[in-house]
Parts: structure tokens; sequence; C-alpha cells
């Protein structure tokens, strides 16, 4: 694991900024190009900046605020890692969603071109918290299984590098829907395919993972993994799509 990159003027430079920063950049470079696709509006690309910003400051503040018991909140928020799911999903959903309403851009329309971009965002991202050491999973002894002596909080154990699970399903998932949208598949059906997928592997992962349950032996993750499942089998219920095609 690489948590610094390297130091500037005494500022720390870590591998997870810079890959937040790459994942930002790809993904409004995507978004841009999804916009012109469907023949929206240039200037909604600014929903997708929005979004970004927006999911970084609340999968930061959660966080925070999950953890405020284990040591003083500001050094929690200043922390080099440590963000959550649901906060990211939260914040970057709320702020994306009010840019897409303010430029007056169908929210249907506007999300499924933005789907692609969240698919590769979210993979580049992952990446980030492997190289900080942050989101691992439970001890194993499979060979793959990775010690982050540096981590977020430390481990001298091999666990599972969630990180890489989640990263490794979401890439082929932005080339299915780059796919889907480049045949001209609807738009609530690229929506809510990438609903149930993303999803899916979210909920599967959350099981060889560290985090506290809230419903039996479901954690918030898992819920809200539900929830976005049962939202995209929805939209493709009643538009008679399945996952194929």
């Amino acid at each position: 694991m690489y948590p610094v990159l390297f130091r500037i003027a005494g500022i720390e430079i870590t591998s997870f900024g810079v890959l937040m920063a790459i994942a930002m950049l790809v993904g409004i470079r995507l978004f841009a190009r999804e916009l012109a696709r469907s023949r929206l509006p240039e200037d909604a690309v600014n929903a997708a900046l929005a979004g970004a910003l927006g999911g970084v400051v609340g999968a930061k503040l959660v966080w925070a605020i999950e953890f405020s018991g284990t040591e003083p909140f500001m050094d929690l928020l200043l922390s080099r890692g440590g963000f959550s799911w649901f906060g990211g999903f939260a914040g970057g959903a709320g702020t994306g969603l009010w840019m897409l309403r303010r430029h007056g851009i169908p929210l249907v329309r506007g999300l499924a071109a933005a789907t692609p971009a969240l698919a590769v965002g979210h993979a580049i991202g992952r990446i980030g918290c492997f190289l900080v050491g942050d989101d691992y999973g439970r001890s194993t002894d499979l060979p793959w299984g990775v010690a982050f002596p540096l981590g977020l909080p430390p481990t001298n154990a091999p666990v599972h590098p969630t990180q890489l699970y989640e990263a490794v399903l979401l890439a082929p998932l932005a080339l299915l829907l780059i796919r889907w949208r480049r045949r001209g598949v609807a738009d609530a059906v690229v929506l809510g395919r990438y609903l149930v997928l993303a999803g899916l592997f979210r909920f599967t992962i959350e099981f060889v993972r560290v985090n506290r349950q809230i419903v039996g032996p479901l954690t918030l993750a898992q819920l809200l993994a539900l929830g976005l499942m049962a939202a995209g089998w929805v939209m493709l219920m009643k538009t008679g799509k399945a996952l194929r095609g």
C-alpha cells in the first residue's frame, strides 16, 4: 500500500486523493460524452462536478460521525482516509439531482447518461481506498489476502481486499453500460440495470467486510443496496425489460 505518494511544503499528497481527482476528471469526461449522445445540454456536466464534490463531503462527514467516539471529530474529518459508502451515495445523489433539476434535465435521462461515469468513478475511487488501506474486509487465509499495517485501522493480518473486489466488478459494469447506451437501450432500462447490479455487488461484498450489523445480519450498506436493487427492479418491470440484451 502507498498511503502517501509525496509531500509538498509539508503537505501530504495521498494516493487516495490523487485517485479521487482522477476519478472525478474521468467521470466528468464520460458524463459529457454521454450528455452529447443523449442530446442533452452540455452545461449539465456541472451536475457531475457537484455530485462528485457532494459525494466526497457526504462520505467523509458520515464516516466521521460514525466513528466520532474513537477520536476527536476534527481529526477524523481531516484524516487521509475513512469514507462512508452510504454518506457518499446520499451526498452525491442529492447534489447531483439538485443540479439536474436546476438545469431542467429530465431525471431519468440525466441519471442514465451518468451511469457509466458513476461506475468508472466508483471503481477508480476503490483503487484509491486499497492504496490508502481503507474499507478492507475480514481476515482471510486466501492467497490474495492483503495486510494493511498502515491502514485505517492498521492490520498485520491478511484480509479480504474488498476494495479491489468492488473495482473488478464495477469495471465490466461500466463497459456494459456504455455498450447499452451505444445500442440505444432505453434510459429507464439502463438506469434500472445499473441500480440492480451496483446494489447487488455492494450487498454481496458486505458479507466479507467489517461493518456493524443493523437489522439481523445486514449492515446499513446492505439495507441501502437492497433499496437500490428494489428501485432498479421496479424500473425494469415497468419497462418490461430484464438484465439481458
